[in-house]
């Protein structure tokens, strides 16, 4: 009999081959497209540093997007996710601000929420040289005076280490510049929903002190205009809840007193404070259509229930220095990085805390409690990177370097819910809440957790290029890498087992890549890529046994701790520039080992982390973009991706967990996404004018692998208050549904240095919906985290 396994993956190569095809017809109509056409222009070559190296985009060996300023400002960006529109394959899941998850080519876990301190990114994200990714707290970081970012596609475990599995993401700002007195001023007013203004300024400035120094520093303040709003207990409503601001800078300065020697050093400074999360309810325990003896309620679109104000804070800090050294032949490069974050997550969790007095049989007194549940971030992390480098023209290129990084990360949770003491101690019997405790001090919150981590990582790595021939390069690299982490786990509380305990994580490896570059001619080129990516495994926090059901704990309380994540990338591309036409395009195959899956754990209140023996990602990716003449500019950038289990995970009875079966889909990626772009631009007096249009379409998702086993569900809340009947049961949809945005601007660049923009994002006020969000499996609340309604807005800039 045929294996069938055998036959998938024939198939997934055959579809492969069919990219790789398609790729070699395209290449070979824009080579000869390319012989009839102009040589490229200065003003088209993009230089990136993907290579840690500066070269010409278009000669990158593997497959890499870089959204330049003009870009992200034509664009109409302003945070991680707008650009991932943009980009072919980059998918970007919005948790709020400061809160986003990203995944590149379909490698994706699923949601990853802020009570999940020990797992790690999928992608790696970097300030210039210094790593600033954390998993779920993708820094939200402002786009202002950034000369580019670039996404590199595929693991780059070589160059870039763990935390790249899927790829990297590279906010690469403007360095100071000597010799050159520069700055630039930006004002904007918004008005998001038709309701709440936001809006931001900002400033940079480049000096230089002498002929060897200069300095640059940048400052911004940003208003979020708010568009949820929160029905009160007791009636009455608060608008547009989840308004916040975001405030902060950068100063660097630069000493080049050779042409061999520099040295920067900058501090960055950003805060982000916002009052409450982008979340719109479908249910929640005291407002439902079920109750008799409350006020019935039916959500509308951006509504929500709260009984205490939500917040989210992050304060980073970060303090960097590169040193540049020229020895004849050789660079040396030196990159150290100390980052400091506090994050605080501020939620209302009444609707939790509630539905276990309910099943404790609290009286309604005890079940409205408002109940504040604050997860706390400390972060330090030390990190030293020391390279050497080649810097001439031969045909032999090669980088070799250390890195070395320590991380403290310090994540406390806490449930203050002012008369819980008394209302436990009146239930249960005297003195039960401080039998629970288990040292903690404040008896009134029926959860409290400690859970220090110190992670340590020793890595070397090394890759160099080789010209075979004057058209073909051979690339060969390898990283080998050392990790160690140790956790401490404290809990107490009428709603924690009393664990204390120490668990110990360690892992070596060596991640190769090999990569070859061929150029049928002067502006067409060929590559083709095999390389493997890593992600640490790790200790799932324990399950809160006195949460949990029976069946949810029998079945999800044997999985401890999970295995390092492993994949192999196989790639094959073409890249082809002939003037202001530029196109590249690619097709890929992710072959995944014990791919690390997060899952709900039911009435548990808790996540748990799985390992999936096996899964894949494969598809086509592509961008195109001409400026046809000095009027027209068009873009076009999409991908398929085919993301799937190829193993299932079950219960020790049979049943499959989770959705995790054999040819279900990878959760919260798009199966296909795209975006086009049209420009105009025609001369006006004093100046250059513009209108501009894009519009993104992102196919539908999935927030977790169950979610597609039933994707329309019934969730039985079993929670029999407000004289709501046990069985009640609200369904959802639980496919997240494509949507479309479409953005709209037009602006003038005068000769003077002033640039003057109106625009509207969203223009059709799509209301999408980005992550489903459940509260005990359920039973306690339901609703969708959503996307930024319709905002209208003006900008004006000035340089100088």
């Amino acid at each position: 009999m045929r294996n069938p396994l055998s036959s998938r993956k024939s198939i997934r190569f055959a579809r492969l081959a069919l990219g790789a095809s398609l790729i070699a017809m395209l290449a070979q109509g824009q080579a000869a497209f390319a012989q009839e056409a102009d040589d490229v222009d200065d003003e088209n070559v993009i230089i990136v540093t993907a290579t840690k190296r500066d070269a010409n985009l278009q000669d990158i060996p593997f497959s890499i997007n870089a959204q330049t300023a003009a870009d992200i400002q034509r664009s109409g960006a302003v945070t991680l996710e707008d650009l991932s529109r943009n980009v072919a394959g980059l998918a970007v899941q919005n948790l709020g601000p400061g809160q986003s998850q990203v995944a590149i080519r379909g490698v994706s876990a699923g949601q990853i929420v802020r009570d999940q301190p020990g797992v790690k990114e999928q992608v790696g994200v970097y300030l210039d040289e210094s790593v600033v990714s954390l998993s779920l707290f993708t820094p939200d970081l402002d786009l202002f005076d950034l000369n580019r970012v670039e996404t590199l596609r595929g693991p780059q475990g070589t160059l870039f280490g763990s935390g790249s599995i899927g790829g990297t993401v590279r906010y690469i700002t403007n360095q100071p510049k000597t010799g050159v007195t520069e700055g630039l001023v930006e004002g904007n007013v918004n008005l998001v929903d038709g309701d709440d203004f936001g809006g931001h300024l900002k400033g940079a400035v480049n000096l230089p002190l002498g002929d060897t120094l200069a300095v640059r520093a940048v400052g911004y303040y940003t208003r979020y205009g708010g568009f949820i709003d929160a029905l009160r207990e007791g009636g009455g409503v608060s608008e547009d809840v989840n308004s916040g601001e975001r405030y902060g800078g950068r100063i660097a300065l630069t000493f080049a007193p050779s042409d061999s020697f520099s040295i920067t050093p900058r501090v960055v400074y950003q805060k982000i404070a916002t009052d409450g999360f982008n979340r719109q309810e479908v249910y929640n325990l005291y407002a439902n259509p079920f109750t008799t003896t409350r006020p019935a309620v039916t959500f509308d679109e951006r509504q929500q229930f709260l009984q205490l104000r939500e917040k989210f804070v992050d304060e980073t800090l970060l303090a960097d220095a590169v040193i540049k050294i020229g020895l004849g032949g050789v660079d040396i490069t030196s990159v150290t990085s100390y980052m400091n974050r506090d994050i605080l997550v501020s939620r209302d969790a009444s609707a939790l805390t509630g539905s276990v007095s309910v099943d404790l049989g609290f009286p309604a007194a005890g079940v409205l409690l408002p109940s504040n549940l604050r997860d706390t971030t400390d972060l330090k992390t030390l990190s030293q990177e020391l390279r050497l480098s080649s810097n001439g023209d031969g045909p032999l290129q090669w980088v070799v370097g250390a890195f070395y990084t320590d991380i403290d990360r310090f994540y406390r949770q806490r449930l203050p819910t002012p008369g819980y003491q008394a209302a436990t101690d009146a239930r249960l019997g005297a003195g039960t809440s401080a039998a629970v405790a288990n040292g903690f001090t404040n008896l009134n919150s029926p959860y409290n957790a400690d859970l220090p981590y110190d992670i340590k990582q020793f890595a070397v790595f090394g890759e160099a290029s080789y010209d075979l021939t004057d058209r073909l390069t051979a690339t060969v690299g390898g990283r080998y890498y050392d990790f160690k982490e140790v956790r401490d786990f404290v809990s107490g509380g009428l709603f924690a087992n009393g664990d204390n305990r120490t668990d110990r994580t360690k892992s070596d490896g060596f991640t190769p890549r090999v990569l070859l570059s061929y150029d049928i001619s002067d502006d067409v080129k060929l590559n083709a890529q095999a390389s493997k990516g890593f992600r640490l495994g790790g200790v799932n926090d324990p399950l809160n046994i006195p949460l949990c059901s029976p069946g949810d704990a029998a079945i999800f309380g044997g999985f401890q701790d999970y295995g390092d994540e492993t994949l192999w990338n196989y790639e094959l591309g073409v890249k082809a520039q002939s003037g202001g036409i530029r196109f590249n395009a690619g097709a890929f195959y992710t072959d995944i080992k014990n791919l690390q899956v997060t899952l709900d754990a039911g009435t548990c209140s808790s996540r748990i982390v799985f390992n999936v023996p096996k899964a894949h990602s494969a598809g086509l990716e592509f961008e195109f973009s001409a400026k046809p003449d000095d009027n027209w500019e068009f873009g076009v950038s999409g991908s398929l991706l085919d993301s799937k289990f190829d193993s299932t995970v079950t219960s020790g009875a049979g049943a499959v967990i989770g959705g995790i079966r054999d040819g279900n889909r990878l959760p919260s990626v798009p199966k296909f996404q795209m975006s086009g772009n049209v420009a105009y631009n025609f001369p006006i007096g004093g100046g250059e004018g513009y209108v501009a249009t894009t519009i993104q379409h992102v196919s539908n998702r999935f927030t977790q692998p169950s979610d597609q086993e039933i994707s329309v569900r019934s969730f039985t809340h079993n929670l029999p208050f407000g004289g709501a009947p046990a069985a009640s049961a609200t369904t959802v949809n639980l496919t997240l549904p494509d949507y479309q945005l479409v953005n709209l601007s037009a602006g003038v660049d005068f000769d003077s240095g002033l640039s003057l923009v109106v625009y509207a994002n969203n223009l059709f006020d799509e209301n999408a919906l980005l992550a489903f969000d459940r509260e005990r499996g359920g039973r306690a609340r339901l609703g969708f985290n959503i996307g930024q309604p319709r905002t209208i807005g003006i900008t004006a800039r000035q340089k100088f």
